[in-house]
């Protein structure tokens, strides 16, 4: 038969953390029709990958690029390093269901997506879904819809626990959303539009969970002193709704809690247990959100990401600016705000051991409008690969690729994805294991990653020759 597109002489690591073998891959209407020897098979389109690794292409399992795949639909920070298909919606923050629409200053930490406002115009969760259908980003995507942006859409007084009122409203949301195409519902309980709400109005609210497929995943109410509480709770969430809980982004913060990860893990493994769990982490030792002067307390170091009243202080060490501005540390962060920041707060013994834990998935957390982000968001995947496995030897490459490919759609439920197999979605990277590594970093966040050859999305070429291709072939996914 004729293929649209032949992969030959790769090495292939297929998502399942079996061992790579040598194959060629020939690509039919976006999908994978044949695994084996094809070297005499006619085809539109020839990739030599002699000498380099395919892979399924990876799954960024935490991104907040709700906005990215409309305003920046080549998805350039993503497709650079490999990613094939980004959950968003994530951390309560999603761009939809915005029945009042969103007035400036927009709140915290719903900024993250737009500080304008005009970006929140989706009435409901459909006619967003219906946008990313009608205008293709180069990724695919699978959308959480975000609890904090139903409690600002709902809630008179965001400093309160919902009434029972406006919980039904924010459970009729849900329910719309899920309905749409929304694979689960997400929690930021840190953050200020959430922590207000108890155990049992994120319970109440996430009802139609159980009944539509969905899944809970949570930025919990602490990583830090009270992790363990936090772990507690969303587990609890889980138990009552009866559904999978995904832990975003699982941390210990702050020094006082270095080295808890030998705590938090063993508990994670014993709830795995008795219920659906998973987790994801990113491979560093610095967070990144808004800038408040609280989350700067438990950092050695922070670098402000984006500044509203002071833009021209993007990336710049914030004791670097407090002695510009002969300003105390807390009365500087009260110049900037609205703002972002990067703090490093975490251990290098803790990003690893959360990092090699089996059930760990890989996620960026990037946050792509600021103006300086953290390097995560172009490097995340490349550094997993090229630092943590070919440097540090944390895993074998099977493994580090089975973390962002075969583990994360089985997680998340994304059916025939994430895995090199016949008749599944032709979503695939082509990258030399000896050269691949991040070359994003604090100073210079926004690089491409070196060693990343090609990537294909439903089989079309979206990275090819260090740039983008300009092909949106992305699709919205569903949960199976």
């Amino acid at each position: 038969m004729r293929y649209d597109m032949v992969i030959r002489n790769a090495s292939v690591i297929d998502g399942t953390r079996a061992p790579r073998f040598q194959a060629d891959i020939g690509v039919v209407n976006g999908r994978i029709e044949k695994i084996g020897n094809l070297k005499s098979e006619p085809s539109d389109l020839v990739v030599d990958a002699a000498g380099k690794i395919a892979a399924p292409g990876f799954i960024d399992a935490h991104t907040h690029d709700d906005r990215l795949m409309l305003s920046f639909p080549e998805m350039a920070p993503k497709v650079s390093q490999g990613v094939t298909t980004v959950v968003a919606g994530n951390c309560g923050i999603s761009l939809a269901p915005a029945p009042n629409g969103m007035r400036p200053p927009v709140p915290v930490p719903l900024d993250l997506l737009d500080d304008e406002g005009g970006w929140f115009r989706f009435r409901t969760f459909r006619e967003y879904v219906e946008a990313l259908r009608a205008q293709p980003a180069a990724t695919n995507c699978a959308l959480l819809v975000g609890h904090s942006m139903l409690r600002v859409q709902t809630l008179g007084n965001l400093g309160k626990p919902a009434s029972p009122a406006e919980i039904g409203r924010m459970r009729e949301m849900v329910d719309e959303a899920l309905a749409a195409g929304a694979i689960g519902v997400s929690t930021g309980l840190y953050y200020e539009p959430a922590c207000a709400a108890p155990t049992k109005e994120v319970i109440e609210v996430c009802r139609p969970l159980a009944s539509r497929n969905g899944l809970y995943c949570t930025h919990m109410r602490d990583e830090g002193d009270r992790v363990m509480d936090s772990l507690d709770e969303s587990f609890r969430i889980g138990k009552a709704l009866g559904v999978p809980v995904v832990v975003s982004h699982h941390k210990v913060a702050g020094k006082p809690n270095h080295g808890r990860s030998a705590e938090t893990l063993p508990l994670i493994a014993a709830r795995m247990r008795g219920q659906k769990i998973g987790l994801d982490c990113y491979p560093y030792c610095a967070s990144s959100t808004v800038l408040s002067f609280g989350r700067t307390l438990v950092a050695s170091k922070t670098l402000v990401t984006w500044s509203k009243a002071h833009p021209e202080f993007s990336g710049f060490d914030l004791k670097e600016i407090s002695a510009r501005l002969g300003l105390s540390v807390e009365k500087t962060v009260e110049k900037l705000v609205p703002a972002g920041a990067i703090y490093f707060s975490m251990d290098e013994a803790d990003v690893q051991r959360i990092l090699a834990f089996e059930s760990t998935m890989i996620g960026s957390d990037g946050l792509p409008h600021d103006a300086a982000p953290h390097p995560r968001l172009w490097g995340t995947f490349p550094r997993v690969l090229g630092h943590y496995s070919r440097k540090l030897n944390l895993f074998p490459l099977e493994t580090a690729v089975y973390k962002m490919t075969g583990l994360t759609a089985k997680t998340f439920g994304l059916a025939e994805r994430g895995v090199l197999k016949e008749g599944y979605a032709a979503d695939i990277v082509i990258f030399d294991e000896n050269e691949i590594e991040d070359a994003a970093s604090f100073e210079k966040p926004i690089q491409p990653a070196k060693g990343i050859d090609t990537v294909i999305v439903n089989g079309a070429l979206v990275w090819s020759g260090g740039k983008p291709s300009g092909a949106r072939p992305g699709r919205v996914l569903a949960r199976a």
